[in-house]
């Protein structure tokens, strides 16, 4: 999947120095949490496989933890409305950056599916592995292979995340959601026990900043991107907007219930349509 790019100008972001100490001092700990949090689980994991296989009873908790903790130290408000279902089924939501991951993470047990080429990437690969993400490679032909591996994951309990943009965007808008991915949803022997939970991804920029600030997007190399949030002071904040489940046994087709949960992410980020019309139309102004 290509990366989203449009016409608006890159926000482009310096340091102040005093961001530069924050940043430094912020690295350290971070780095700390992360990667001792993912030793931490692996060294649990290597008891937990042979006991539970599939099933994943504690390590999740643990990554929890450690996304709670990666906000703290980062400085970035974090607040959650409504709450994550309780029965079994997926998470879907808008895409705006790396930090997606923490968030969805520190409010849920749940577990990420992601292009095949995440798992090659260095640092985030390791860590998306250790989590259980389900890495699918973007192939029609593998669509039957991608249900079967959903249809295992999906009746283990496991809650399965979701991003149907297919990549990520600069957080003020809501791509179209790709029907695809919903097809394994409708397997016979899964539809009537599952539930889809809608969820908005909504963040707030520093004050005095490009309301994009936290998007992540085009050409963005992510070694800048992490500087660019280590080094920010004040931080700004993140809501997840939390919306009803949708059952799947009520659903007509994937191409409706992607509208239908496409319409119930984007109704949270509904009064940054003006903020994202405001942008467009400076952009083209000044071309």
């Amino acid at each position: 999947m290509e990366p989203w790019n449009n016409q608006d100008p890159i926000p482009v972001y310096r340091a102040t120095p005093v961001g530069v100490i924050l940043g430094l001092l912020r690295i350290v700990p971070l780095a700390f949490v992360v990667f001792g949090g993912l030793a931490v689980l692996l060294l649990i994991r290597v008891v937990e496989q042979p006991i539970w296989g599939i099933h994943r009873p504690i390590t999740p908790r643990i990554t929890r933890t450690v996304c709670r903790l990666a906000f703290v130290i980062l400085g970035i408000e974090y607040r959650t409305v409504g709450a994550p279902m309780t029965g079994r089924g997926a998470v879907v939501s808008n895409h705006t950056s790396w930090l997606d991951i923490f968030a969805l993470n520190a409010n849920d047990l749940i577990y990420f599916v992601a292009k095949s080429e995440v798992e090659g990437w260095p640092g985030i690969g390791w860590l998306a592995r250790a989590t259980g993400t389900l890495f699918i490679r973007r192939n029609p032909r593998e669509a039957a292979v991608h249900r079967d591996m959903f249809t295992e994951r999906l009746m283990a309990g496991h809650r399965l995340q979701f991003f149907p943009e297919g990549t990520s965007t600069d957080g003020i808008r809501v791509l179209p959601f790709k029907p695809t991915l919903f097809a394994a949803f409708f397997a016979p022997d899964v539809r009537d026990e599952l539930s889809i939970q809608p969820v908005t991804l909504r963040y707030i920029a520093p004050v005095g900043q490009d309301p994009r600030y936290y998007g992540w997007w085009g050409e963005m190399e992510f070694a800048p991107n992490l500087w660019q949030i280590l080094t920010t002071r004040p931080q700004g904040g993140i809501k997840l907007i939390y919306h009803t489940p949708i059952a799947l046994k009520d659903a007509k087709d994937r191409k409706t219930l992607a509208k239908e949960i496409e319409a119930a992410v984007r109704s949270g980020l509904d009064d940054q349509d003006i903020v994202a019309t405001s942008i467009e139309s400076r952009a083209a102004g000044s071309s």
